[in-house]
Formats: C-alpha cells, sequence, structure tokens
C-alpha cells in the first residue's frame, strides 16, 4: 500500500487532512494550532512531498525521518504532523479492521468521561448553567472565573469576582461534582497564588493554565506556593517539552493535544511517561468532531486519562462526518468502528466556508496587553 495523494481542508474554524492511498484507504486527520491554521496548511502541503509514495502503516518511521531530518521545529510543523500521524493511525485501523484503540493496546474504558463548561457573566447565571449541566448528566464541569472585561479591572476585583464565581458554583452543584477552574494563563505569578490560596476551600479537581507556558520556572513558583492540583501544557507541541515538565513534578495533570503534539504516536509516549511519574492525562480539545473522535481513541487506550472537554458545540458540524461520536450524558461512547471510526464527507465542507482569525489584541486598562 502506498500514499497517493495527502489534501488539507480549511472548514470553518477546522484544518482537516486526508490521506489517499492506491488500496482505495483514506485516512482522515485534523490539525489543533487553531489560531495558524493557513500557516499549517503550507505546512501540509510542504510535508506531501516526503510522504507520497510511502507506505502509510510505517508511522514511527516516518514520524522519524521528518521531525530529524533537518531538525527545525516547532508548533506550525508539528501541527501539520500531528494531522497526518492522525490520518496514518486512521488507515492503518481500516487496513486490518480495527479502531485505533486496539492498535493503541485495547480499551481501558468503554466509555470516556467529560466535562461540561459553565457560562454566564453573574454568579447567579453561573450557578444555573452549572445546575443545567448536571441534570443532564454531567459529574464534571469547568468554568473560566472572570467575567467580561475583567483586564479593565484591578487585580484585587478579579480575584474578588473570582472567588465569587466559584463559591456560587460550588454551592449550586454540591460536593459531588467535580470542578476546574480555567484561568487561561489571564494571570501573573503573584495573583494566581493568591487566588489558589483563596479558592482552595472549594476543593479544585484542577487549577489549569495560571500562566502563560513560556517559563517552566514560573510556572514551578507558583506550584511551590499553592495547595491545589495544577494542569498545563496544551501549548506544548512535542515530547520533550512534557517531560521536562514531568520532570519537575509541578503539576498533578497534563494537557497534551493530540492534534498539535505529535498525533498518536507522540502522546501514547507522553502519556506513559506521566504513568510512570502518576501523573494524569488531561488532553486539550479544540476542533472539528473529526479530533472529538481521534482523541476518545486515544482516552480509551491509556490507564492515566483523567478528563477531557465534552465539545458538544462541535455538534453543529456533524454533517462533515457519517459517523460523529455517540453522547451519554458525561460520557463518550468509544467506537468499535475501524480507524477513528469516521469518513469525512467532503462533499457537505463547502457548506462552512474558512473563518479566519484576525490578531486584535486584549488590553488593561492603561493599554498594556493583556494574556
Amino acid at each position: 500500500m502506498k500514499i497517493e495523494k495527502i489534501t488539507p481542508f480549511l472548514v470553518d474554524r477546522f484544518l482537516l487532512v486526508r490521506v489517499y492511498t492506491d488500496a482505495g484507504i483514506v485516512g482522515n486527520g485534523e490539525a489543533g494550532l487553531w489560531a495558524h491554521h493557513k500557516m499549517v496548511y503550507q505546512a501540509i502541503e510542504d510535508l506531501s512531498a516526503y510522504y507520497i509514495g510511502k507506505d502509510p502503516r510505517q508511522i514511527e518511521h516516518h514520524y522519524q525521518v521528518v521531525s530529524r531530518d533537518t531538525h527545525f521545529m516547532g508548533a506550525v510543523i508539528s501541527a501539520a504532523m500531528s494531522a497526518i500521524d492522525m490520518a496514518l493511525w486512521d488507515i492503518l485501523g481500516k487496513s486490518v479492521d480495527l479502531p485505533v484503540y486496539q492498535l493503541l493496546g485495547g480499551k481501558c474504558r468503554d466509555k470516556v468521561k467529560v466535562f461540561a463548561n459553565v457560562t454566564g457573566n453573574t454568579p447567579d447565571e453561573m450557578a444555573e448553567s452549572a445546575r443545567k449541566q448536571v441534570a443532564a448528566g454531567y459529574l464534571s464541569l469547568r468554568t473560566l472565573p472572570f467575567f467580561p472585561n475583567w483586564e479593565a479591572q484591578t487585580p484585587t476585583q478579579t480575584i474578588s469576582d473570582a472567588i465569587a464565581i466559584v463559591a456560587a458554583i460550588r454551592e449550586a452543584v454540591g460536593d459531588g461534582i467535580d470542578l476546574g477552574v480555567e484561568i487561561h494563563r489571564n494571570l501573573r505569578p503573584e495573583q494566581a497564588i493568591v487566588l489558589a490560596g483563596e479558592l482552595a476551600p472549594y476543593r479544585l479537581l484542577f487549577y489549569e493554565d495560571p500562566l502563560a507556558p513560556e517559563s517552566l520556572e514560573a510556572m514551578e513558583y507558583i506550584a511551590r506556593h499553592i495547595n491545589v492540583p495544577m494542569a498545563t501544557g496544551e501549548r506544548f507541541y512535542n515530547i520533550y517539552q512534557f517531560k521536562d515538565l514531568i520532570d519537575r513534578k509541578i503539576v498533578s495533570l497534563i494537557r497534551p493535544d493530540v492534534s498539535l503534539a505529535g498525533g498518536f504516536t507522540q502522546v501514547k509516549k507522553i502519556a506513559a511517561m506521566a504513568e510512570a511519574a502518576f501523573v494524569g492525562i488531561f488532553p486539550h480539545l479544540m476542533g472539528s468532531p473529526v479530533n472529538v473522535a481521534a482523541f476518545t481513541h486515544l482516552d480509551a487506550a491509556i490507564p492515566n486519562y483523567v478528563l477531557m472537554e465534552s465539545h458538544t458545540t462541535t455538534d453543529v458540524f456533524n454533517e462533515i462526518v457519517d459517523h460523529p461520536v455517540e453522547r451519554q450524558g458525561g460520557y463518550i461512547v468509544v467506537s468499535d468502528r475501524p480507524g477513528i471510526g469516521l469518513e469525512i464527507d467532503e462533499s457537505k465542507l463547502a457548506r462552512f466556508p474558512y473563518r479566519f482569525k484576525p490578531i486584535e489584541g486584549w488590553f488593561h486598562a492603561d493599554g498594556s496587553v493583556a494574556h
């Protein structure tokens, strides 16, 4: 079997890829660098020159050749390689009539637990949103504990508002529901430390991305001064970054993205490193129904999986695939169909034209850049 063609597709806010073979099997994948898809699109086209004519089943070999040929790496190249890698695993599964989770070692679970996002513009609205999600069957919730235009406030007010939001949600759902907060890299180290101390009584499952990912030293400083479990890693794009994070013993959960951090080939290894350190896998998921399906296979096959986003917002795009995932309350059912369990319907993609994300910025009251 040989690869004949690789075609990327810009669809709404997604970048999909299909890898065509001379055996008639087509693999489906997706890239995860959502803010820079046009760059990744070009990278996929450039990398295709290597893959065409090769056996798609030699997945590890191809990853090593491409990543080590010139040793120039980065998020754009990694996202392109991740999308192709995902599609190659899809081809391998279809070629032997097995789902990808079987190729990764078999199921550790029959369904994958997911969380729901809590939304609203006031603590009362967020409390009501949390109650509705629990009524829908979710056992785990996440919230961004900031009001609109928080950047214009003083840090003291922002921290006070965050405490009010988390308190309202916890009171609304009780202690039987897991709750995490997504800080979204919005705080400075001293602010993150103060807020974590105030939130500790609300028994958080995770304190996610309190700081931008550029400095692990700063992240380590925060970890040494807080008493809540920290999660980070969604911006990391290779196995070496995750090894450094795990070795520093500063996080309880790491957030690899299959469509950014090296596809199934690399994220399976990242999960194994984390398993040996008793660190949980909390995948970062953005994208189309293709990513949702693919991530579910990884989640099913690793023992230290903890949680990922339900990502129900992608359901409006279900028509672009033939078999979207099946949801059961706060779970996604693991599909037994070959590969990642679906095919992209190319005839439907034009219904969702690409939406470019312009750079607009976020600013504090004094005009300085936030985030």
